[in-house]
C-alpha cells in the first residue's frame, strides 16, 4: 500500500515548479495523498497570475481545492480551513512553506532592519505557522503531521541571510513549543531544514552561488542535495514512517550542518 493512501492534507506556499513545496507535493501525490492548495492573492483579480501559475501545476494531479490565502488576514485563513472542512471533512497533514521579508530589509544588515519590516517578516514567516496550527488541530481529531521549512541560517550566521535567519530561529523554536502543546492530540510538528536550493525565494538571498559551491566542497557527502531529496524528506516527516518524531529540525543538506571546519582534503584559496 502507498505511504499516504487515504491521507488528506493542505499545502501552503507553492510558488512554481521549482518550489520545495512542489517537490514535497510530488512525493505526496506519488504516494496516494489527496491534496488541497493555497496560492498567493493576486493584486489584480482581472489577471490572476498567481492562481493560474499554481493551478497549472496542481490540476493535473487532481487537486481537491485551490484557494487564495493571505496568511496575514485571519479571514483568509478561516476561509481556507472552512473550505478544507467542506472538501475533506478532516485532514491528516499540512505543509507550511511560507516565508517573506521586504527586500530592503532582507538585503541589509540585521541592525538596520526597520521596525515594520521586522514585524512583517515575523508575521508572515513565523506567526503564520502558529495561526495555521491553531486552525488545523480542529480538523485533525485523529492526529496528524505538520511540517514547516527552515534553513541553517536559523541556527548559525549565514552572511546574506540576514533578517530571515532571525525568522527561522523563531520558527524552529515555535516548532518545539507547538510540538509540546499539540502532542497529546497526536499532532506532530517538525521543521525540514534543507540545504541551498535554487528557488524563487533563494534568488533574493545574497551569495546563493557561494553557498552552493561551499556545500559541495564542505559537506560530508561532498555535494549539494537536490530538490527531489528534500521532497522525500518532507514525505518521511508527513508519513507514518516518522510516527515517533516531533519537535525536530530535520536536516537534509548532505550533512553540511555537522561541519565546524573544512574537510582536510578541501583546497581553499
Amino acid at each position: 500500500m502507498s505511504l499516504m493512501a487515504g491521507k488528506k492534507g493542505l499545502v501552503f506556499g507553492i510558488a512554481n515548479d521549482y518550489s520545495i513545496a512542489w517537490a514535497i507535493t510530488e512525493q505526496l501525490h506519488k504516494e496516494g495523498a489527496e491534496l488541497g492548495f493555497t496560492h498567493l492573492p493576486d493584486r489584480d483579480p482581472a489577471s490572476p497570475k498567481m492562481e493560474r501559475r499554481v493551478r497549472k501545476l496542481v490540476e493535473p494531479i487532481g487537486a481537491k481545492m485551490l484557494v487564495s490565502c493571505d496568511v496575514q488576514k485571519d479571514d483568509d485563513l478561516d476561509k481556507t480551513f472552512a473550505m478544507a472542512k467542506e472538501t475533506f471533512g478532516t485532514i491528516d497533514f499540512i505543509v507550511h512553506s511560507i516565508a517573506y521579508a521586504p527586500m530592503e530589509d532582507l538585503k541589509g544588515p540585521v541592525y538596520a532592519v526597520s521596525r515594520e519590516g521586522f514585524k512583517t517578516s515575523m508575521d508572515i514567516s513565523v506567526f503564520s505557522l502558529m495561526a495555521i496550527c491553531k486552525r488545523a488541530q480542529e480538523l485533525m481529531p485523529n492526529g496528524g503531521s505538520i511540517i514547516t521549512l527552515s534553513y541553517l541560517g536559523g541556527e548559525k550566521v549565514i552572511p546574506g541571510y540576514n533578517v530571515m535567519g532571525l525568522c527561522k530561529a523563531a520558527l524552529e523554536s515555535s516548532v518545539e513549543y507547538l510540538a509540546a502543546e499539540l502532542g497529546q492530540k497526536k499532532i506532530r510538528v517538525n521543521a525540514l531544514s534543507a540545504g541551498p536550493i535554487r528557488t524563487l525565494s533563494s534568488s533574493a538571498v545574497s551569495g546563493i552561488d557561494l553557498m552552493l559551491n561551499l556545500y559541495g566542497s564542505m559537506s560530508p557527502l561532498r555535494r549539494n542535495v537536490d530538490v527531489e531529496e528534500v521532497g522525500k524528506s518532507g514525505l518521511y516527516l508527513l508519513s507514518d514512517l516518522s510516527s515517533g518524531v516531533t519537535g525536530e529540525t530535520h536536516h537534509c543538506d548532505s550533512g553540511y550542518h555537522v561541519m565546524g571546519a573544512p574537510p582536510l582534503d578541501v583546497k581553499l584559496g
